[in-house]
């Protein structure tokens, strides 16, 4: 008898690596073994519906013709987070808090140190396996910017998570061969994730108050912000009162795991920091909210 191995498939991508106030996003989308053939089922037939399978889903794309077919793949995302059938994690830092004491190499390798965070901590992976079967995690990874060395260093790092004692303990492996490079095209977790990931990346940095040279916001800008507020609401059912520019409070660690939705907000242990880079800067008396 063939004996059966539950999987973490985790899709992660990247978004802007510096922004005006806020950089290095991460979005990753986590769906079990037990749910794969569902979740791949209620997205295709979705997409299907509103006439956009031969179309690539990404936030880029948003416009006033496909403004409301996408909110329609964002109801069934979310449909599918709330039922405990896949998970969203967004990682970001503020470029406020600058890491002191960083190496040029260091910063050289910025991206693979982060994205090593993201895909250690960001899911909380040793929170979710109490009954210590064996769990195995497929990692694919949309267009990995590395090459040669760097690429090689960088997923030693992810196989070494193996050789954690709290990975040990939870039973949870990255196999050989188990972290892919994929194309979004063909994986609509991706671009389902990727929607969310700009709509955060794009109202985090104020995005949608940019305007051309006659004082005048771009129409597409406009329905990006409605998109943005359309997908505020559903994670608020998640969590009342989110704030999407901190890191989402929990009542325990297992939280990390066990929560739909969350947003970190990286900031390293030893930093200076750098007020001319915050949204208050020189607005001081007027408190600025990102509920808004």
């Amino acid at each position: 008898m063939v004996k059966f191995i539950s999987m973490y498939y985790i899709w992660t991508d990247e978004s802007d690596t510096t922004g005006k106030y806020y950089a290095n996003f991460y979005g990753g989308i986590l769906i079990q073994s037990e749910h794969l053939s569902e979740v791949l089922e209620r997205l295709s037939l979705v997409v299907k519906e509103v006439g956009l399978e031969n179309e690539e889903i990404k936030w880029q794309k948003v416009n006033e013709f496909v403004e409301e077919r996408y909110k329609k793949i964002i109801d069934v995302l979310f449909s599918l987070l709330t039922e405990g059938k896949a998970k969203i994690r967004i990682f970001f830092r503020h470029r406020q808090y600058e890491a002191l004491g960083l190496t040029n190499e260091q910063r050289r390798k910025e991206y693979p140190m982060l994205y090593y965070q993201f895909i250690k901590n960001d899911f909380g992976l040793i929170y979710s396996n109490p009954k210590g079967k064996e769990e195995r995690v497929r990692l694919l990874i949309d267009d990995m910017p590395l090459k040669g060395r760097d690429r090689d260093e960088f997923l030693k790092a992810i196989y070494h998570l193996n050789e954690l004692k709290t990975f040990q303990k939870a039973n949870i492996h990255i196999n050989d061969g188990d972290v892919a490079e994929v194309n979004s095209k063909k994986h609509l977790p991706l671009q389902v994730m990727d929607v969310v990931l700009g709509a955060m990346c794009f109202r985090l940095n104020d995005k949608h108050k940019e305007r051309d040279m006659d004082g005048k916001r771009a129409k597409r800008n406009i329905v990006k912000e409605r998109m943005y507020k359309y997908i505020r609401t559903k994670i608020w059912q998640l969590h009342p009162g989110f704030n999407i520019g901190v890191t989402t409070p929990i009542i325990k660690q297992s939280d990390l795991w066990n929560r739909p939705y969350l947003h970190w907000n990286f900031v390293p242990k030893n930093y200076t920091k750098k007020d001319e880079l915050t949204k208050r800067h020189k607005k001081e008396t007027v408190p600025y909210n990102l509920h808004e």
